[in-house]
């Protein structure tokens, strides 16, 4: 299956959650076993020379391709989850959401000073998720090698702010 049948299998919602906006449904692929087992083989061969140590993901439907992509690349699997779920001491970062900010929090001892770090998420549209999630990395002190999603969103330009990281995305809107 190439990358173009996997575009198909994502469901456009019109006006979703909000009047003016095209939601970009994964559902649809996750639920076709050879699309979803398609859309992670495709993702783990863009990094299997990467020597990568830790995969980190953002909750939550970051966990649905960090986790695979951890078991195929032979890494440690950290999850960057919302504030209050992590039950030891934590690190946190800020980000902005259209309607206020949020907090995305990270175990301190999840990551060792470089560790080779592939940042997960499923899509990428503002970067507000992906730069908390970064700041964390940075915090404590892993390396990282890339962010790899399954969609990005183009019109949101993430690319030109964040020039200095390595961008992999298997879908463009």
């Amino acid at each position: 299956m190439a990358v173009s049948d996997l575009a198909t299998k994502i469901r456009s919602v019109p006006d979703f959650p909000q009047p003016g906006i095209l939601f970009r449904d994964i559902t649809t692929l996750l639920a076709d076993a050879e699309a979803f087992h398609r859309s992670i083989d495709l993702l783990a061969e863009r990094f299997r020379d990467d020597r990568i140590d830790k995969v980190v993901a953002a909750e939550s439907r970051g966990f649905i391709f960090g986790a695979p992509l951890a078991y195929l690349l032979n890494a440690g699997f950290v999850p960057a989850r919302k504030l209050g779920h992590l039950p030891a001491e934590t690190i946190q970062a800020e980000y902005t959401l259209e309607y206020g900010t949020n907090r995305v929090e990270m175990h301190v001892d999840a990551i060792s000073p470089g560790e080779r770090v592939l940042i997960v998420d499923d899509l990428l549209a503002t970067g507000g998720t992906i730069g908390a999630t970064i700041e964390l990395v940075r915090k404590l002190q892993g390396d990282i090698v890339a962010l790899a999603f399954l969609v990005e969103l183009s019109a949101f330009k993430v690319r030109e702010r964040m020039p200095e990281y390595r961008i992999e995305a298997l879908i463009t809107y």
